[in-house]
């Protein structure tokens, strides 16, 4: 009998979530079950993601440039991928703004359900919380973001997750230092972080064991915490035309892949469809980097030289879905309250995303903090900005769950493009957790 394939044994783990979910919430005690009893499985999972991530990120990519032994190769794929994730954003941010523009999703909305969803939401400790991070982010100066990005203390910067540029300039800083001291020099630390690597990824496989229980357990707790149907509802014009908007981003990679990586696009997602289900059930580019990695290297055949470069810094940088949302969010908050947009505010729009999109933290959420940013750029009046986090922050939560998938299929999508351009691009060679079992059982 074929084994059922890792992609569909958590999409079966994510639909059964979804029933489970919906059944707990007929019945009195079903939240507070989830709550104790399912969540916490889910948590752990995340976790577990997590706490390889650094180390996988220090490892493959020290490896990946200590293996080029041509800085010049380097510093090709860094201009490669730099520029390329500018213009799929850039894509993602006009094709967002062109589809609101067209559909008009704000002027749908009454006033009765304006006034229901800010008083639901407008004092949330959430908008707040989100208003507050904007705040501090734009009271930053222009070059706050360069600052950030180099570490004062390297094992401080790897102690959090949300500091995964600092941890990469460091990585970078330390593979470089290695090439330059010779072959012979760094062969010992070269040796170290090959075995890291294999160690690391060997964790991957084991995590992923538990994917489609996790997703489970995930989905559940993702139903059982959702908002009041009704203003889900009215919100649901608003929510499609974000869903479009990504799905047509998804089409752009395919086509994409298919022009330029000169491979199959339905080949190409089935191979990345368990990292993007884990990104979709996970809502983190930085919780689903490992399984994206692996994915990319293993399953589709991208060099370590390229991966390991390309995907950490996607996963901080390159927001697609997220800069979409940014676009059509905006122009749909002005178009419910009234607020008219020139051709001048919109360009400033996709301005404005594509900058704050560079910072932004790899976690759930954090496209609320850039929407802020974004409204107050085009000079959307200060008091109405709670309201306006207040019209989108019901559904806020789903649509970060499908931007995730987007962030990480346009990481995936631009590490092919730039293993291809460079002769990177190979054939799969897909690793399982038990190819060493009989050496140690």
């Amino acid at each position: 009998m074929k084994k059922l394939e890792l992609h569909w044994k958590i999409l079966i783990g994510m639909l059964l979530g979804i029933i489970f979910g919906f059944a707990m919430t007929q019945i009195s005690w079903g939240k507070d079950f989830v709550f104790d009893w399912v969540k916490p499985f889910g948590t752990i999972f995340v976790k577990l993601l997590k706490l390889i991530a650094i180390p996988l990120i220090l490892a493959s990519l020290i490896k990946g440039i200590s293996d080029l032994k041509d800085i010049s190769k380097f510093r090709n794929i860094g201009l490669r991928t730099i520029v390329i994730y500018i213009c799929t954003t850039i894509v993602a941010i006009v094709l967002g703004l062109l589809l609101v523009n067209i559909l008009q999703p704000g002027n749908g909305i009454s006033e009765d359900t304006i006034a229901k969803l800010t008083e639901t939401y407008a004092n949330d400790s959430g908008v707040v919380e989100k208003m507050e991070e904007a705040a501090r982010q734009k009271s930053a100066g222009p070059l706050k973001f360069l600052e950030d990005m180099v570490p004062d203390n390297a094992l401080a910067a790897m102690t959090n997750n949300k500091m995964m540029l600092q941890v990469i300039f460091f990585t970078i800083f330390m593979g470089i230092s290695m090439l330059l001291i010779g072959e012979k020099k760094a062969k010992p630390l070269k040796k170290f972080f090959d075995s890291l690597n294999d160690v690391v990824l060997k964790m991957v496989d084991l995590i992923m064991l538990s994917a489609p229980y996790a997703v489970f357990a995930l989905l559940a707790n993702v139903i059982v915490s959702s908002s009041d149907p009704e203003l889900l509802l009215a919100l649901l014009k608003y929510a499609g035309v974000v869903v479009l908007g990504l799905c047509l981003m998804i089409v752009f990679y395919c086509i994409v892949v298919s022009l330029l990586a000169k491979k199959n696009p339905f080949w190409f997602l089935k191979q990345i469809s368990p990292a993007q289900l884990l990104a979709f059930s996970t809502s983190s580019s930085a919780a689903t980097l490992p399984v994206t990695m692996e994915r990319v290297e293993e399953h589709i055949g991208v060099d370590k030289e390229v991966s390991s470069f390309v995907l950490p810094v996607g996963a901080t940088i390159n927001m697609d879905g997220t800069s979409l949302y940014q676009g059509v969010a905006a122009v749909f908050i002005s178009q419910a309250l009234g607020f008219d947009l020139t051709l001048t505010d919109q360009l400033i729009i996709v301005l404005t995303a594509l900058l704050a999109s560079i910072g932004t933290a790899a976690v759930p959420g954090a496209g609320m903090v850039m929407l802020v940013i974004v409204l107050e750029a085009v000079g959307f009046p200060a008091d109405k900005l709670a309201i306006g986090l207040a019209l989108i922050f019901a559904v806020d939560r789903p649509l970060d769950m499908f931007r995730t998938v987007v962030n990480i299929t346009g990481d995936a999508t631009v590490s092919m493009v730039v293993a291809k351009s460079v002769g990177k691009l190979g054939e799969p060679h897909v690793k399982n957790w038990d190819d060493n079992w009989d050496e140690v059982k």
